[in-house]
C-alpha cells in the first residue's frame, strides 16, 4: 500500500512538474524580449508597417516589441531564420508574399512556407504602383509599353528582390503586354527607390508608402497600380487591369511564426495582433502610408497563403519565370 502511495505521489509530482514546464513554455508575453523580424531594409514598406504595428502592440502587452530588419534574397533569409529559429513565441515574422508563396517555386530555400511557418493573422494588403523618374518623360502606361516595344531589353525595372511581388508584377506585365523589360533586384524597397530617384533604373513596382511622398513632390510619375481596382488614396492613377484586363499582382504582409510554436501562443498572438490592427489610430496610420489593415483568423490566413502559393506556382511554371 505504501509503495502504491509513493508511486502515485511520484506520478503526481511528475505531472505537476510537466504542467509547470508547459505553463512556463507558454508564458505570455514571453519573458524574453519580443522580436518582430522584417525581411527587408529599414525605410521600405514592410518596415514602415511593421513599426506602426509593433509600437501599438508593445503598448498593449506592456513590453517593447523590437523590429529586426534582416534583408537579403528578397526576404527569404529572414523567413528561413524564423522557420528554423525560436519557437517560444518570442519571435514573430512580418512575412511577405514573395518568400511565402513565390520564391520557393524557383529558388532553393531552407524552409517550406506551408509546413515550417505557422499563420497568425494577415497584416496589411495593398497594390504596388509602377513609377518612373520624371526625367524619363514617360507619363502613361501606354507610353511605357510603347517605349519598351520600340527598345526591347533597354528599359529595366527594380524590385525588392527575386520572387517578390514587385518582381512578379514586372514579369506579368512583360507577359501580358508582350514586352521585354529587364529585372533588377534589390534588398528592399528603400535601396530600390533610391536608384529609381537617381535615374539609375528606369522603373519600379513600388509600394505606395515609399513612393507617395516622391509622387507628391513630382520626382516620380505614377503610371498604374497593380490591383484590380484603384486605391482610394490614388483615385486618379489607373490600374494595369484597365489596359490589360485581369492583371492582378497585389502585395501583402502577414504575421507568421515558427511552426513549432505552441498553438496557445499562436492563438494569443492572433488575439493581440487583431486587436492592434482594428485600432482606429493604427488603421488610419497604415492607410496614410497606402496600406490597408486586414486582420483575420489563423485559419483564413493559412488558406490564403496556400491559394497564393498555388496561383503563383502555376504562373511561374507556365511562363518559365526565373530568379535571374
Amino acid at each position: 500500500m505504501q509503495r502504491r502511495t509513493l508511486i502515485a505521489a511520484g506520478a503526481l509530482a511528475a505531472g505537476l512538474s510537466l504542467t509547470a514546464t508547459a505553463v512556463c513554455a507558454q508564458d505570455f508575453p514571453p519573458k524574453k524580449p519580443v522580436t518582430l523580424v522584417v525581411g527587408f531594409a529599414a525605410g521600405g514598406s514592410a518596415d514602415i508597417a511593421a513599426r506602426v504595428i509593433a509600437k501599438k502592440l508593445g503598448e498593449n502587452i506592456g513590453q517593447a516589441v523590437v523590429v529586426d530588419n534582416k534583408p537579403g534574397a528578397g526576404g527569404n533569409l529572414a523567413h528561413a531564420q524564423v522557420a528554423n529559429g525560436a519557437s517560444d513565441g518570442s519571435v514573430l515574422l512580418f512575412g511577405s508574399i514573395g518568400p511565402l508563396s513565390i520564391s520557393p517555386h524557383f529558388m532553393k530555400v531552407s524552409y517550406d512556407p506551408l509546413k515550417d511557418l505557422a499563420p497568425i493573422t494577415m497584416g496589411v494588403i495593398f497594390p504596388n504602383v509602377l513609377v518612373v523618374p520624371a526625367s524619363t518623360g514617360i507619363k502613361t502606361l501606354g507610353e511605357f509599353v510603347a517605349k519598351a516595344k520600340r527598345e526591347p531589353g533597354k528599359l529595366d525595372f527594380a524590385s525588392t528582390g527575386p520572387g517578390s511581388a514587385s518582381h512578379l508584377a514586372g514579369e506579368l506585365l512583360n507577359d501580358v503586354a508582350k514586352i521585354d523589360t529587364v529585372h533588377v533586384p534589390y534588398k528592399g524597397g528603400a535601396p530600390a527607390l533610391q536608384d529609381v530617384l537617381g535615374g539609375r533604373v528606369a522603373s519600379f513596382y513600388a509600394a505606395p508608402p515609399t513612393a507617395l511622398p516622391h509622387i507628391e513632390s513630382g520626382k516620380l510619375i505614377p503610371l498604374a497600380t497593380t490591383g484590380l481596382t484603384r486605391p482610394a488614396y490614388m483615385p486618379n492613377v489607373p490600374t494595369v487591369a484597365e489596359s490589360f484586363p485581369g492583371f492582378n499582382a497585389t502585395n501583402w504582409y502577414a504575421f507568421v511564426a515558427s511552426a513549432k510554436t505552441p498553438k496557445p501562443l499562436l492563438d494569443r498572438w492572433n488575439t493581440e495582433l487583431v486587436k492592434v490592427l482594428n485600432t482606429p489610430e493604427v488603421r488610419d496610420n497604415l492607410l496614410k502610408h497606402g496600406q490597408t489593415a486586414a486582420p483575420g483568423t489563423r485559419e483564413e490566413l493559412g488558406k490564403f497563403i496556400a491559394a497564393e502559393y498555388g496561383k503563383w506556382g502555376r504562373i511561374i511554371r507556365e511562363r518559365k519565370i526565373t530568379a535571374d
